[in-house]
């Protein structure tokens, strides 16, 4: 990898950025202020403005905080970058990272994390560490994250005879099946087509690797050939939908739960809540069922990394530190619900007080991103168009995935 230093120079305004990377400014020119400069993904900064205020009534050091929309803060990173005029300290999409670490634009904080009780690896989750790590090399702190685990109808399952939830796939599928036969238009469970990490967490759960030590796919072998088979299965024996219901989810997992148990991430327990208020009470979230080698569920998320270009690296790196504090995390999830990274923040009543959000904290601990590869946007689309010719054209599953093996060989040669 290239040297930044080659790239830009060293003359910029550090800024976070919540999504991606930004560039530097070109030139050796002061920045045009003494605030350091923070780029935060989301509509509004309600949910971080205390929190960076609060920092700088300790430390002294102004924070200017610029909120870009999800939607766009790609081709507003891209954008920056091309431009050579990028922010001081950037909050990076977990699945950004791989993309710009490569480029060369995010500083290497190796030592600084090392030598910080609070930035340090150990306090925070495993798959969130390892969206940080690139040969060797650090070059993020985990912000928050987020994960997938089950959610499922008590009263149903237990009316097919589970009192709790499926554990393994093969009461996941006899559950299923049995909820399915409850009549007409009646399911078991959802089986997301146009989810593109879902197969693949299932095929981990299956012991595949996705990839070789070289970088090899390892789409068309058994372990993946065989976990998406068991997905078809449900979908082909009518225990779950073979194409989107196109209802809200007040409709299909309240009143007579016509899709009874699904997978998901935190962010759906507010909306069950709000939707579907006639079943409080009646409905709960698991840990994903165990697959015959693990239940490895998907990690998600933001991190927050320093710019190459900045001259405010010491302070950039003073309000990462604070962000990651276990008690700025638990704010930060309060006023977001977005999940703590800091394992101690688990430990808040916050957490240990609410049955259904403690839950993801311990699928934490079961818990990988997706490969860390530039490629990965293009080859879980493809993976997509072939998932869906399978389960609704009837496509041969084997040939299927020699394709998606061919495809993505070329993408990363």
């Amino acid at each position: 990898m290239k040297s930044w230093k080659k790239l830009c120079l060293l003359g910029t305004t550090l800024l976070v950025t919540v999504g991606v990377m930004a560039a530097c400014s070109s030139g050796n020119k002061e920045s045009a202020s003494d605030e350091l400069t923070f780029w935060y993904m989301g509509d509004g900064d309600q949910g971080i403005k205390p929190i960076v205020d609060e920092f700088t009534k300790e430390s002294g050091i102004k924070v200017k905080i610029q909120s870009i929309p999800w939607s766009t803060s790609r081709d507003k990173l891209l954008t920056a970058v091309a431009s050579k005029e990028g922010p001081d300290v950037v909050q990076m999409g977990t699945t950004y990272m791989s993309e710009f670490v490569d480029a060369g634009a995010l500083m290497d904080i190796t030592d600084d994390v090392k030598k910080s009780d609070v930035m340090k690896s150990a306090n925070f989750f495993d798959g969130s560490v390892a969206t940080t790590e690139f040969n060797g090399q650090t070059y993020a702190v985990p912000w928050y994250t987020e994960t997938r685990g089950l959610y499922y109808r008590k009263d149903l399952l237990e009316s097919v005879g589970y009192k709790e939830a499926p554990k393994t796939w093969d009461e996941l599928a006899d559950a299923a099946k049995k909820l399915a036969a409850r009549g007409d238009n009646k399911y078991g469970f959802g089986v997301e087509l146009k989810e593109p990490t879902f197969g693949f967490m299932f095929a981990r759960q299956n012991g595949s690797k996705l990839f070789d030590k070289d970088d090899k796919p390892l789409f068309n072998q058994p372990e993946m050939v065989d976990a998406l088979k068991f997905l078809d299965k449900l979908v082909q024996d009518g225990s779950a939908p073979k194409t989107d219901l196109g209802l809200e989810i007040g409709q299909s997992f309240g009143g007579e739960g016509v899709v009874p148990m699904f997978i998901s991430g935190p962010w759906m327990i507010n909306s069950i809540k709000d939707s579907a208020p006639d079943i409080e009470g009646k409905w709960g979230v698991a840990e994903l069922p165990k697959g015959p080698v693990n239940n490895t569920s998907v990690t998600g998320g933001a991190n927050l990394a320093v710019f190459n270009s900045s001259k405010k690296k010491e302070d950039a790196i003073k309000l990462i530190e604070y962000l990651s504090k276990p008690e700025n995390q638990t704010k930060f999830f309060e006023s977001t619900n977005s999940l703590p990274t800091n394992k101690e923040s688990w430990n808040s009543d916050v957490f240990k007080s609410d049955p259904l959000i403690s839950v993801f904290g311990k699928q934490l601990n079961e818990s990988q991103p997706m490969p860390l590869l530039k490629q990965w946007d293009e080859i879980s689309q493809n993976f997509m168009k072939q998932w869906e010719q399978v389960v609704v054209s009837g496509k041969n599953l084997q040939e299927a995935m020699d394709e998606l093996n061919e495809q993505t060989e070329s993408l990363i040669k």
